[in-house]
């Protein structure tokens, strides 16, 4: 009798919206997002539903169409990676591996050529995404890429892009690299027009692996950081010899029996070298512990895609995140979106004045968005406010099922922190106020997750890693006047 298989272990790769704690109801519907990379191909992920892919054009080659079933190119994998990231639906992973704008429209933009980025072809295709913004409805442009001296005074990159965002565009670049690696996107001279995105890695240090690597003192910091670890499904460009084999690999690690000569027979009907994993003369077991051996070695994923540091796709992912928010408030302008974006972000490392060096806030960037939809106005449940005796805190969170404070004035019990969920999603705690004084505190969400509060901008680095919030409670003689009762949310209504 055989011995059952070990199964490849797929902790390391979650799904985006875990990995990042997004809002999985917003899907990007309704939003346009334009991707610049150096090529693409018609992933399934992207074909589903119908009609997703608007439009395509290459730079380099203005004449070329993209065909869903054409020929793969090596130079293909990257733009198909990002786009897949950011708005694949995971049709090849039954849609558990979909990106945050799985429903989003998309407008694929090849900039490149021969391996390499020039700035005219970037420019190039910015033009024509100004051209077309209108027609194709983009509301969104994704920027991965790094060309030669795009970074330079005066460059048509840096005109075009500047000129997009001033257009209406939410224009997302990936962080510019260091000059000592070459010139990089255009640093923002207008610092409301652009979002810049770099990465962590799984230490939460300033990856050097991120192809978009944070700049240095001298150079634009990122608005946005996205961490890295554990990683997310990158799809392998498919009609590839290597997606040929993660599937085989995939399917043998699964098989039956009488299942496995058949598949081992592939390897050599396709031509390719043999592997050791696809060696005939090994028993059943033997070629089974092979090919998870294969898959956990290379980081194979559901047999379609391979394990990838998710800050390799900051702009992308931070794009993705913006049309989540867009589909909720269509109404955000670029500077409406950006603000959100690092308000609701959480600090990092030596954060500047302008509140940069942030983590990636996912969820609460969407949650913002939908209050300022409700509300009309740019202003979100603020910090915690002390008036009349009391402590009121104002907290917004539609998905959570359990909200709590937890800090220096309870004695770090949340037990003594509940809030209340108002029926709008809107979590009031009102309770009365502590001496005055400085207090460290944090709020736990569903009893599993601990986070600095995203509406209070005081935070200091907390002892057990993270941020801690900071309440400063005045003297008496400095309290204003109790609070409004009219404000939604007051207990004391």
């Amino acid at each position: 009798m055989s011995t059952p298989p070990r199964r490849p272990s797929a902790g390391r790769v979650r799904p985006t919206a875990v990995h990042l704690h997004a809002d999985a109801r917003a899907t990007g519907r309704g939003v346009t997002i334009a991707f610049l990379d150096t090529g693409f191909s018609a992933h399934p992920d992207l074909r589903e539903p119908e009609g997703r892919i608007r439009a395509f054009f290459d730079a380099s080659d203005p004449q070329r169409r993209l065909e869903p079933d054409g020929p793969a190119r090596a130079e293909d994998w990257r733009g198909t990676q990002s786009s897949v990231v950011a708005a694949g639906d995971g049709t090849l992973s039954g849609g558990r591996f979909r990106g945050l704008a799985s429903r989003a429209d998309l407008v694929l933009v090849c900039v490149g050529s021969e391996g390499r980025v020039r700035e005219e072809e970037v420019a190039r295709g910015l033009d024509w995404v100004l051209e077309n913004r209108e027609t194709q409805g983009i509301r969104i442009v994704s920027v991965s890429v790094r060309g030669e001296d795009v970074s330079a005074p005066g460059s048509r990159v840096r005109e075009v892009a500047e000129e997009a965002a001033r257009q209406g565009l939410v224009v997302v670049l990936a962080a510019a690299p260091s000059a000592e690696d070459g010139a990089g996107l255009p640093d923002p001279s207008a610092p409301w027009a652009f979002i810049l995105a770099g990465g962590l890695d799984d230490r939460l240090e300033r990856g050097p692996f991120d192809p978009s690597r944070v700049p240095t003192s001298d150079e634009a910091a990122p608005d946005i950081l996205v961490p890295s670890s554990p990683g997310v499904a990158a799809p392998i460009l498919p009609g590839t010899p290597e997606f040929r084999r993660a599937g085989r690999l995939s399917r043998l690690a699964a098989a039956g029996d009488a299942e496995i000569p058949g598949i081992l027979g592939e390897a050599a009907g396709d031509g390719e070298d043999e592997h050791p994993a696809d060696a005939q003369d090994v028993s059943p077991d033997q070629a089974r512990a092979r090919a998870i051996e294969a898959i956990e070695s290379e980081e194979i994923v559901a047999g379609a895609y391979r394990r990838a540091e998710a800050s390799a796709f900051a702009a992308p992912i931070v794009a993705s995140v913006a049309a989540q928010m867009l589909e909720v408030n269509p109404h955000l302008s670029p500077s409406d979106v950006k603000r959100l974006l690092v308000e609701s972000a959480e600090p990092f490392g030596d954060a500047d004045s302008d509140g940069r060096h942030a983590i990636l806030g996912a969820r609460a960037a969407v949650q913002a968005a939908r209050r300022e939809a409700r509300s009309g106005v740019s202003v979100a449940p603020g910090p915690p406010r002390v008036a009349g005796g009391r402590l009121l805190f104002v907290y917004q969170d539609e998905t959570a099922r359990r909200v709590r404070v937890s800090g220096e004035f309870n004695g770090w019990n949340p037990t003594l922190g509940q809030f209340s969920r108002e029926p709008d999603g809107t979590w009031v705690l009102d309770l009365p106020a502590p001496a005055p004084g400085r207090y460290r505190y944090k709020l736990l969400i569903d009893e599993t997750r601990w986070i600095s509060d995203p509406t209070h901008d005081a935070r200091e680095p907390g002892p057990f890693g993270g941020f801690d919030s900071v309440l400063e409670v005045p003297e008496p003689a400095d309290l204003g006047p109790g609070p409004n009762p009219d404000e939604p949310g007051n207990m004391n209504a």
